[in-house]
This record gives C-alpha cells, structure tokens and sequence, in this order.
C-alpha cells in the first residue's frame, strides 16, 4: 500500500488547479485519475461547444490560456490542448486509468481504494466533478419511447440526426447550445423547457458571470445582503450560435410535456409531436460514490462543506462541484481560489500533525 501526503481524486481541471498549489507548497501528492488522457470532461463534449469566456479569463493558476486563432471562444479541443500543455509545464504526478473505488478511515489517514491498489493518505482532495451522473428526470412513458434517448453527454454531432426530428429538453445553457447546434444544422427540432428560457443580455459573458458570483461571495463573507448572483440576470449566456438561431426565430420554447409515448411527446390539452430521438439536457449530480463509505451525506444527501472543507471530516475536502465549493468553483477560472484556499488549509493541517479519528 502507497503512503502519500495528500490524493486528489480527478485529473480534470479541479484536480490540475489543485496539483498546482499543492506543487507550490511542496507537498508529496499524487493525482488519481481514470482518464486514460489529459483533459477530463471536456474530451467528451460535444463537437460546436464553446467557452462562454475569451481564453485570457478562462485560466487556471500560474498559466494563461493561450487565444485560438480566429475563436473569441476557445472550443474544447482548444481547452484539452491546455490542460495536456498545463499537465506537462508543472509536471503534475498523475496516475492516468486509475479509478478510485472507495475512501475510508483508516486511523490516522485515509485509505483510497481503487482498482489499481491503495493509498493512505493524510488528506484528500476529491475533485471528480459531475460529468460521470448525468442526471434523467422520472416522466412518465419514458420507458416506452420506441426512439433514441441520449443525455447531453452523448451528443456530438447534428450530421448523427440528419433527417429525424429530434426533441431538447431542458432550459440551460446546454440544451441552448444543443438545440441551436441542430437548428442551424436543418434538423427539426422541438425545444421544451419547463420554464420560459431566460437568456442573458447579448454582452455578457463568463468574464462579467465570475466577476458577479466572486462579489456575491464577498459579500456573503462579509455578513451583507445576498444579492442573488447571476440569477436574476438569467440562465442562458447568448454565445453567437444561440443567439444567431433565436434571432432567427428558430430556437423557441414549448412548455415541458407531461408524457412521452411511443413515437414522441405529449402535452397536458392532448397536443403530440413525433420525435425520433430525445436529448435530455437536464443537468447532472456531484459523482461522489467514492465517499459513501465516510458516511457524510446530510438529510439533502448533500455533503456539509465549510468552504471546500468536510465538516464531518477534516482531511477532505471536495473542489469543483459548483458554488457550494466556491463561487464559480465548476469554471476554469473560478477554480484557482478555492483551490488554493483548500491547500493552504490542508498545508497547516500537515504541518501541524493534526489527527481525525
């Protein structure tokens, strides 16, 4: 069994923004990941999609992403060049095709099982992200839909519906991107959110998002009114191709329908549509089964966090799942702070010799 100071589980961009500081600190670490390649979920993307930030304010720590030549928004080939180029500069000690089964106590350190052997570590990071639990929602007749039923992770490209009539659910910006990717394709398309889409105005972007929910936090800090973040502005960022297909008048939303049947969907007044095929754009859920055997889980199935921090364990710390790991903490720029912050607090818990048990 390997001894290590700290593991951080996920070699996407949370694990590398992690590695970077926990290098800064000179701290004995190593990076877990299943990947057999840099680059973590945004390998797996579909083929249009693009950053909602120009490169220079969507970096990670101590490197700026270079621009890509002829895109104000760097596409995810561009941004697993990056991460391949970051792996490489700082020279993170990552364990690609290592998948991390289960985190238990174990005395004084924690035991991380994988399929690959085990490691005990002081501290552990876990940085896994959410792309591996798309998240389907219960509707009734889903089951007896005769088409293809695909979440976002599973679409490419619009050439693979040529011809078919093809149903997006959801309201954010995935299933925007989608729906827009096939409209201004030719594919037929029947949108259906279960609340009228909210874009965001035409000039903002991932630049003014992460500047409004780093404020937001700020403020929370510092005991002043919350001024709701980016939700009041909207849920949907206008990137050129949504906003070429709603001006165009193509991409516009159907209410949710309640039912799907054999050969489409159905509305509450009786209404059908046929559809080949439904992409179910309807987010995803923290993949956090490793941690199930440290028992963290509150009444929301939600882990307690003070910042990055479990509360119920000391020498974890979760970074990347969203805000409430840091504000911004699921971007590539919003990562850093936390990232540090959870270092630095793991740093003083090493040099201190604090023990959990």
């Amino acid at each position: 069994m390997a001894r290590v100071d700290v593991v951080v589980i996920g070699g996407g961009q949370a694990g590398f923004a992690a590695g970077y500081h926990l290098r800064r600190q000179k701290v004995d670490f190593v990076i877990l990941d299943d990947q057999a390649t840099p680059g973590g979920a945004w390998q797996h993307t579909w083929d249009s999609l693009h950053l909602f930030s120009p490169a220079a304010h969507s970096s990670l720590p101590g490197r700026p992403m270079p621009a890509q030549p002829g895109q104000t928004y760097p596409d995810a080939r561009h941004v697993v060049a990056y991460l391949t180029d970051y792996d490489q500069r700082y020279d993170l000690p990552v364990r690609r095709g290592v998948r991390v089964r289960a985190v238990r106590g174990d005395g004084d350190r924690l035991r991380v099982e994988t399929d690959s052997g085990d490691w005990r570590a002081r501290a552990v990071i876990s940085a896994t992200g959410t792309w591996s639990r798309p998240f389907l929602p219960a509707v009734p007749g889903r089951d007896t839909f005769t088409g293809r039923q695909l979440h976002t992770v599973g679409y490419r490209r619009p050439a693979d519906f040529a011809g078919q009539r093809v149903t997006v659910v959801g309201g954010g910006n995935s299933a925007a991107q989608i729906a827009a990717d096939l409209l201004l394709d030719g594919v037929e398309v029947t949108w259906v959110t279960q609340h009228p889409p909210r874009f965001l105005a035409d000039d903002v972007d991932g630049r003014a998002l992460f500047a409004i929910a780093t404020a937001r936090r700020r403020a929370l800090d510092e005991g002043r009114t919350d001024a709701g973040g980016v939700a009041p502005l909207g849920d949907i960022v206008a990137v050129p191709p949504v906003r070429a297909a709603r001006d165009s008048g193509k991409l516009v939303a159907r209410p949710m329908f309640t039912r799907l049947t054999a050969t489409g969907i159905e509305w509450a007044d009786g209404t059908r549509a046929d559809a080949d095929a439904v992409i179910w754009c309807t987010g995803f859920r923290p993949a956090l089964a490793h941690l199930a055997p440290l028992a963290l889980r509150g009444p929301q199935r939600h882990i307690p966090t003070d910042g990055t921090r479990a509360i119920g364990e000391p020498r974890l710390h979760l970074l990347g799942y969203g805000d409430w790991t840091g504000p911004a903490s699921a971007t590539l720029i919003g990562v850093g702070r936390p990232a540090r912050d959870a270092t630095a607090q793991i740093t003083r818990l090493l040099r201190e010799g604090v023990s959990h048990t």
